[in-house]
């Protein structure tokens, strides 16, 4: 197995070595076959070469162009609890991953957060919208994780990009982490830059003149992961007030751990020791032991995670500590009205969906 860490530090070219120099110069060969696969099956949907499905309601797919976490989640929590406020019926479809037959951790943990939501988990999605057309009388589909599933078409593609990781290394998978070219950023209805807040103003402004000038104008909001509360394996909450007062220790296992621990830093006043599993990690008995001595060593008062670790641990306490999982939503902290408005639009082309 790859060690992901590794992996990341060769392909943003910080790891040093023959060894790295050989192994970028083999995942760039492989990139070139799979950009060259990339092309043609844009192209061809482009075309109208390969067959779509187009649902009877309106979809709305939440997507990224690379790999790893851009905040997807949170996103799929924002537009489906505006549409549930509209009193409209919605599903959210996912493909999941791994071949598994029951929901992933990001399915369970919308599952959690919006109980009223059902959640639909399969390969086949455009067998899934009409499931959830026809048994659950859907009246508006979001697709998570939608932008690279072009056979079930959309009506808004909401395309989000992590302001600590927005290109991927700048490269195609695997020499890179971008799973299509930046030029498809033009079937983007919107572009959300997540954890905008974590980097500065110029940093925003480059990372928006490099879509421009691959993608042209795009209509642009900028978002943050907004901690919101404290939640348990019991679903009891905590207030996020007096945690700089305790000391803290964290661990995940997401695609993105670097944006978990400046959410934490900018919470708490200062760093907290962490341990990073790779994403998606299936956490073995021995993990939780190796967490129980993290706690311990680190004198931790409190154990904080994500709420996709969480679904998977399932006990309250770490050793000593209590566990405590960091519930987050999306907040837009600029063109919250563009995003609004794409939603309406998409609505009101409708009539099935009033």
């Amino acid at each position: 197995m790859i060690d992901r860490a590794w992996y990341g530090r060769v392909v943003r070219g910080v790891e040093p070595g023959p060894g790295a120099a050989c192994a970028r110069l083999g995942l760039g060969v492989v990139s070139l076959g799979y950009g060259l696969a990339v092309a043609a099956r844009n192209r061809a949907y482009d075309r109208r070469r390969l067959r779509t499905y187009r649902a009877s309601v309106p979809v709305i797919s939440v997507g990224n162009l690379t790999l790893g976490g851009t905040g997807k989640t949170p996103m799929v929590e924002w537009v489906a609890r505006r549409l549930r406020a509209r009193g409209l019926r919605v599903a959210i479809l996912s493909r999941g991953y791994g071949g598994d037959t029951g929901l992933n951790d990001e399915g369970t943990v919308l599952e959690e957060n919006l109980p009223d939501v059902p959640h639909l988990q399969g390969a086949d999605r455009s067998l899934l919208a009409r499931t959830a057309v026809e048994e659950l009388e859907s009246q508006v589909l979001v697709l998570d994780d939608g932008f690279q599933h072009r056979r079930l078409e959309r009506d808004l593609d909401l395309v989000l990009l992590d302001a600590l990781d927005p290109f991927g290394a700048g490269r195609m998978f695997p020499r890179g982490l971008l799973r299509e070219p930046l030029r498809s950023l033009r079937r983007a209805s919107v572009v959300v830059l997540s954890r905008a807040d974590l980097v500065d103003e110029s940093a925003r402004n480059e990372i928006r003149r490099i879509v421009t000038a691959q993608a042209g104008e795009r209509p642009w909001v900028l978002a943050r992961h907004a901690p919101v509360a404290l939640v348990n394996a019991l679903e009891s909450t905590m207030p996020l007030a007096g945690l700089r007062d305790q000391s803290i220790a964290a661990f995940c296992g997401i695609g993105n751990p670097e944006g978990f621990r400046r959410t934490l830093a900018g919470l708490i006043g200062r760093d907290p020791p962490m341990l990073a599993f790779p994403d998606h990690h299936p956490y073995s008995a021995s993990d939780l032991r190796k967490l129980e001595e993290f706690a311990i060593e680190t004198r931790a008062d409190l154990v904080l995670t994500t709420q996709k670790d969480l679904v998977k641990i399932r006990c309250e306490r770490l050793g000593h500590a209590p566990l405590f999982a960091l519930r987050i939503g999306l907040e837009c902290l600029s063109g919250a009205d563009l995003l609004e408005a794409a939603v309406a639009r998409v609505l009101g082309e409708h009539p099935s969906s009033s």
